[in-house]
Formats: structure tokens, C-alpha cells, sequence
């Protein structure tokens, strides 16, 4: 189920928010501002509506903030606001917006446009975070001749899914590696499958790799 965070410190419309959506969303809710930026972050939704006029912290901050951030940029925003939307619908949209609906809402029009902002609904569809990132890796696998192999390695850039970095093993796409974060006492991370090989064969070789199942202790959440 799609997910949706609502950041307004007027409990009513966050109740009201909440009981007309819920049906068709995981919602998770904040009154404050400066911790809806960390639930942001922390969980990934696949939209946010955002109240302008909060203590604080205001929803053009937020919005500001939010649309800068490479973690929560692939978020669309929606301002749900008592405000004017003639003064401030064109101004949110430079900020990062997607939308801007005036209190009382249009509940159809609003549903309407979170779906097709969603690509339809479906949760898999939310954008991934890519951070170019510098982390050293310990990979450990069988290649192509079914020879078992051993490479520290360095990321260039990585995902809450994944990494891509340099790898001079002779491995096909699908090959399963076991990762470890080797500047972390050789911490084992998880599991990842090779889904896309750049230069192969080559000493420039790449690979970009996707975890098999969520990692445990990755750099991003």
C-alpha cells in the first residue's frame, strides 16, 4: 500500500486528513514540522501533504528543504493550506511542489492527483535515493568458472538497495556476491545479485549490484 505522511499542526485537518485516506494509504501523521523532515527520511513515503502555516518551522521551509535533499527530493508535495492559493500555488511550485489544494479540500481532485503522482498507486513505483558515496567494501563470491574469489572494493555511488562499484572479478549478470563493510570489522551486510555489468572485461570493469533481500547495517536506510 502506498504511503503517505501528513505534516499539520492542526489536529482536526490531520484527523480529517487521515479518515478520508486511509482506506487507500499507509498513513503516518506529525504535528511538528522538524520531525516531519525526519520521518521523511526515515520512511520513505511516496507523497507528503504539507500545511503552510505552522510554528516554527514553515511548510515553504519544509518544502524547500525537502525538495533539496537528494534522500527526499523523488517525494511529491503536496501544500493542503487555508492560505490563498492564487498568493502562494506558484511560489510552492518553484519550491518543489506538485500540488496545491485550499482548505476545504477537494477530496476526489486530491485522491485524483496522489494516484497519478504515485504512477498509479503501487508502492513499487516510489523513486530510490542514488548518493555518491565513497564506502569500502569486501566482496566475497564464486565467478564464472565457479572459482571462489575474495576483492575489497570501493562504492561510487550507492542506494537504500544497492551499490555500484568497481569489480575485477569474471562475473555474469545474476551472480550472487556476499557483502561486507570491511571498515567495520568486516561487518556482513547482506547478500546482493549483479544486475548490470559496465565495461566487462576490462580494467575499468563495473558493476552494479541490488541486495536480495533489505541489508542489515547499510549506510542508508
Amino acid at each position: 500500500m502506498p504511503r503517505l505522511l501528513i505534516i499539520d499542526d492542526d489536529d482536526s485537518m490531520r484527523n480529517l486528513l487521515r479518515s478520508r485516506l486511509q482506506g487507500s494509504y499507509e498513513i503516518i501523521d506529525t504535528l511538528d514540522p522538524e520531525e516531519g523532515i525526519v520521518l521523511a527520511l526515515q520512511q520513505k513515503p511516496d507523497a507528503i501533504l504539507l500545511d503552510l502555516i505552522m510554528p516554527r518551522y514553515s511548510g515553504l521551509e519544509v518544502c524547500q528543504t525537502l525538495s533539496s535533499m537528494s534522500f527526499t527530493r523523488g517525494i511529491s508535495i503536496f501544500i493542503v493550506s487555508g492560505e490563498s492559493s492564487a498568493r502562494y500555488r506558484d511560489f510552492c511550485q518553484n519550491l518543489g511542489a506538485k500540488g496545491f489544494f485550499e482548505k476545504p479540500v477537494d477530496f476526489a481532485k486530491l485522491q485524483k492527483e496522489l494516484t497519478a503522482a504515485m504512477g498509479g498507486g503501487h508502492h513499487a513505483g516510489r523513486s530510490v535515493a542514488r548518493v555518491r558515496i565513497r564506502v569500502t567494501l569486501k566482496l566475497r563470491g564464486l565467478n564464472s568458472e565457479g572459482i571462489n574469489f575474495e576483492l575489497i572494493s570501493s562504492t561510487e555511488r550507492v542506494t537504500s538497495r544497492g551499490f555500484l562499484c568497481g569489480c575485477q572479478a569474471n562475473i555474469q549478470e545474476g551472480a550472487i556476491v556476499q557483502v561486507y563493510l570491511s571498515e567495520s570489522r568486516q561487518q556482513f551486510v547482506g547478500n546482493a545479485q549483479v544486475v548490470r555489468i559496465d565495461s566487462p572485461g576490462r580494467l575499468s570493469q563495473r558493476c552494479d549490484f541490488q541486495f536480495t533481500e533489505k541489508p542489515t547495517d547499510w549506510v542508508l536506510p
